[in-house]
């Protein structure tokens, strides 16, 4: 059934705009209500890897798709070459969707190219999604906070286009200072991150949870601690996208919460 939108009154996605649109997750259940006018609008969906197949489906009829996808360790577009995409686009009259997972401006590079947007004199808009540190905790029936575990949350990646961790990241003063940590593309450099944050004073013992392709169908949720997460991940063949989360709350999950 065809959802009407127009008693909605949505702003105007213009020709030679481009719109970056966090598509959420991966369920498409999840997309708001402006994510799905810009596919029922866009005469180009430029979209990464983490963009489910069925969100594509609800692109208009005739609408040209552009793929944009970056996986670590695979050939992937550059940057410079997504947001020039981008520019040539809008500088054709098209009306140009930029659809990434999660949210764009949440480890998702929507940052940089909305400078380079900018840049170009070209006009574009943000819609937020529901970034998946977020949604995989919610999936997997952990909440982000409760009052009687934490009051903060910190998101952080654990990855560079390099492959290495972020260098401008103090695992130590967070270790000390975030109750709850939530790890972004965890699953490369986990061992690495779960020694770091021990050394600094975590226990050994610390509840984490590691959860894959979340809010998807082939959702999987792996409770461990600290110490063993990422000899567990490997065992238990989990793969990316993973998002991991460190902390007493994660034990809320058998709560039954």
């Amino acid at each position: 059934m065809e959802i009407d939108l127009s008693p909605l009154d949505l702003p105007e996605f213009a020709a030679g705009a481009v719109w970056l649109v966090g598509a959420g997750p991966g369920a498409a259940g999840l997309l708001s209500l402006l994510a799905l006018y810009a596919l029922k609008q866009a005469d180009d969906i430029v979209y990464d890897a983490l963009v489910d197949k069925r969100i594509l489906e609800l692109a208009r009829p005739g609408c040209g798709l552009h793929y944009a996808g970056k996986r670590g360790g695979k050939p992937s577009p550059q940057q410079p070459d997504i947001s020039n995409r981008l520019i040539e686009l809008a500088r054709q009259g098209k009306r140009v969707l930029r659809l990434k997972g999660g949210d764009p401006f949440v480890f998702g590079r929507g940052g940089e190219e909305a400078q380079a947007l900018e840049a170009a004199g070209i006009s574009y808009r943000v819609v937020p999604g529901i970034t998946a540190g977020v949604a995989a905790l919610a999936a997997a029936g952990i909440p982000l906070t409760h009052r009687d575990t934490n009051s903060a949350v910190t998101f952080v990646t654990a990855y560079t286009s390099g492959g290495g961790l972020p260098e401008d990241v103090d695992w130590a003063a967070l270790a000390k200072g975030s109750p709850l940590l939530v790890i972004y593309m965890a699953l490369q450099n986990l061992d690495k991150i779960a020694h770091r944050l021990i050394a600094a004073g975590r226990p050994r013992d610390e509840p984490v949870v590691i959860v894959s392709r979340a809010t998807l169908p082939g959702q999987r949720v792996v409770e461990t601690t600290l110490e063993n997460a990422a000899a567990d991940a490997k065992r238990a063949g989990i793969e990316a996208p993973a998002v991991a989360a460190v902390g007493r709350t994660v034990r809320l999950k058998r709560a039954g919460l």
